[in-house]
């Protein structure tokens, strides 16, 4: 392979590098529409007031729009910033930031910040992929991962949350509950009761599971009880 040609994602591609491909064409372009169609224009200024409250107002507000958001968050120093925010400080997940134009550098910053916000309790269901921030081929994942991760934030209550509430869906917590070994032995018996009992039933008389059923006459000499031939 000429060594002039390199993948677009490769650790070696150079920094300029365009951050969206080029464009796509037939069935690609339909499945990119529809993923494009998902996008919340709307949830987009609620994130950002979020992200500026959350990891201070030294940051530069975007442009409005999924390209100027996508080139906001892509070199993954925000998505740092907005995750170490939710911590106490000195146990931050992340604990080095640092500013770089090399585009593998700005991958991994995107990979720590997704593996944090799994482990600060996001579903990994919800979470999205690096490449769906750093080309640009699914923001409406960005913004769900972001959505989780202001409502797992709301949800803890610990203090770290900082903007309007009332911008993240609060999620219901688990009553966990525990009971003594006397409580669960009585449960059991309880159940028990409940239930019945089987004891002294019997089986007897049931044709099995597909046995044909045997239809006598009323005055066969088996239905009266008698087993022996009436005939002489």
């Amino acid at each position: 392979m000429s060594s002039d040609i390199q993948p677009c994602g490769s650790v070696l591609m150079s920094d300029h590098c365009m951050a969206n491909r080029g464009p796509s064409y037939g069935l690609s372009r339909e499945v990119q529409e529809k993923i494009d169609q998902k996008y919340d224009a709307e949830l987009e200024p609620r994130l950002v007031d979020w992200i500026l409250s959350q990891c201070g107002h030294d940051l530069e507000r975007p442009e409005p729009g999924k390209q100027n958001i996508q080139k906001w968050l892509m070199s993954g120093t925000i998505l740092c910033r907005l995750i170490n925010s939710l911590y106490p400080t000195g146990m931050e997940p992340i604990k080095k930031i640092t500013e770089t134009k090399m585009v593998f550098k700005q991958m991994e910053k995107i990979s720590q910040f997704l593996k944090a916000t799994e482990e600060y309790g996001v579903n990994r269901g919800d979470i999205f992929q690096t490449v769906d921030l750093w080309e640009g081929k699914d923001m409406s994942a960005v913004q769900r991962t972001l959505v989780a991760l202001g409502s797992e934030a709301v949800t803890k209550d610990d203090g770290h949350f900082h903007g309007n509430k009332d911008w993240f869906h609060r999620k219901a917590k688990v009553q966990k509950r525990e009971f003594s070994e006397e409580q669960l032995r009585q449960g059991r018996c309880l159940i028990g009761m409940q239930m019945g009992s089987n004891r002294g039933a019997s089986q007897s008389g049931m044709a099995g599971y597909g046995t044909p059923r045997q239809i006598m006459r009323h005055d066969s000499p088996r239905h009266n009880g008698n087993e022996s031939d009436s005939n002489p």
